[in-house]
């Protein structure tokens, strides 16, 4: 089974029309991990970003962002990481991920074999492939 993890701007893509380009091409993802074909693999720093965002960013009420966040997290093929390993997000942030949330997000990817990030942010992907993780080039 494909084993991806999101970042928060795939995510962010997903639900809003902030970018219709970006939305199709996360879509599938989606589609995929609803019908078991993948895992969709998100870190609770994620949501957390993703709330954030949403709440300071773009004003979303927060009843509806806490419905969306509940929709995601019950959704099929979606699985919820809470657990980080702080040893490899150190050995990562800040030499060769400055952000520490992408710093998270890399751990994620190091510790589920096979796994590969989807991301938009392309100095994040080079970040990703410096250090031996894979990313979808979206």
């Amino acid at each position: 089974m494909k084993k991806y993890i999101i970042d928060t701007n795939a995510l962010i893509s997903f639900v809003t029309d902030r970018n219709i380009e970006q939305q199709q091409k996360v879509a599938p993802f989606f589609e995929s991990a609803a019908q078991l074909k993948a895992i969709l693999f998100c870190h609770q720093h994620v949501l957390t970003e993703f709330v954030y965002v949403l709440d300071k960013v773009y004003h979303v009420p927060k009843s509806d962002i806490g419905r969306m966040v509940t929709d995601f997290i019950e959704m099929p093929g979606i699985e919820i990481i809470f657990e980080c390993d702080f040893r490899t997000v150190f050995s990562y942030w800040p030499d060769y991920i400055p952000d520490f949330g992408d710093a998270v997000i890399a751990s994620v990817g190091k510790n589920i074999k096979g796994s590969v990030v989807l991301t938009f942010d392309q100095k994040f992907m080079e970040q990703l492939k410096t250090i031996g993780i894979k990313s979808f080039a979206m």
